[in-house]
């Protein structure tokens, strides 16, 4: 998948160096808006004696924020990208061999603190179905890489098995990143504001290939987690033609 992906970009990234520049009209663009992410499901990357440990993550709302220049050829455009969205971790729950393990490891999801966050920066490439009166339908599909940072991962509590009490976890929280490949697809409609500027309203899938990283979240010794990041988002921005 992988090379299946590069091979892709590289292709896009000679098209768009190829294409003749002087018969488009550019463009740059900037969108905002709300991404929610898919729960994350950290997987240790190797087989333990005592078998294995994994997690699944639930994520609140977040923001979502895309910058862009692109070429303009009529009923198809090319685009460079660069994307951030954020987002916090709400809640946990662990599992050694498919089996739930006790609190903060037990039965029900546990309170959980820190945030994801995902940097992009993409090709994109667009064909554009004119609608009449100025107004755009498109679709779109683009390649590239994402670093995927995790900050102040963490429990909000722990648990004193001995007391049967929970207090707050004094621990800060676990931080690391990794780089991986990344796609996404996306459509949305284009309304004429003046003669060189469009609202721009659109959906956009996200998701990276799966990627290890080094953590001793599940304890020292791991050899890695290995997850990938998948988020839906809602946008709004401006196209300014120049």
């Amino acid at each position: 998948m992988k090379k299946t992906l590069s091979l892709i970009a590289v292709l896009a990234v000679i098209g768009f160096a190829s294409a003749p520049a002087q018969a488009a009209d550019h463009y740059v663009s900037g969108m905002g808006g709300v991404s929610w992410m898919n729960n994350i499901t950290p997987a240790e990357s190797y087989e333990a004696a005592s078998g294995n440990q994994d997690s699944n993550f639930d994520l609140d709302s977040g923001i979502h924020a895309l910058g862009a220049v692109g070429c303009d050829y009529g009923n198809y455009r090319f685009e460079a990208e660069i994307g951030y969205q954020q987002n916090e971790v709400k809640s946990g729950v662990d599992s050694a061999n498919g089996v739930v393990q006790s609190y903060p490891l037990e039965g029900s999801r546990y309170d959980m603190r820190g945030d994801v966050s995902v940097l992009s920066l993409m090709g994109n490439g667009y064909y554009d179905f004119h609608l009449g009166g100025g107004v755009d339908f498109y679709a779109t599909a683009g390649v590239g890489v994402a670093q995927v940072s995790f900050k102040d991962l963490n429990s909000v509590y722990n648990y004193d098995e001995p007391n049967n009490v929970l207090y707050e976890n004094p621990d800060p929280g676990y931080n690391d990143h990794a780089t991986t490949l990344a796609y996404q697809i996306g459509a949305g409609f284009a309304f004429p504001v003046t003669h060189n500027i469009k609202l721009d309203l659109r959906y956009r899938y996200f998701a990276t290939t799966d990627f290890t990283y080094e953590s001793d979240w599940f304890g020292a010794g791991n050899a890695g987690i290995t997850t990938n990041v998948v988020s839906h988002s809602a946008l709004l921005g401006l196209r300014v033609d120049f």
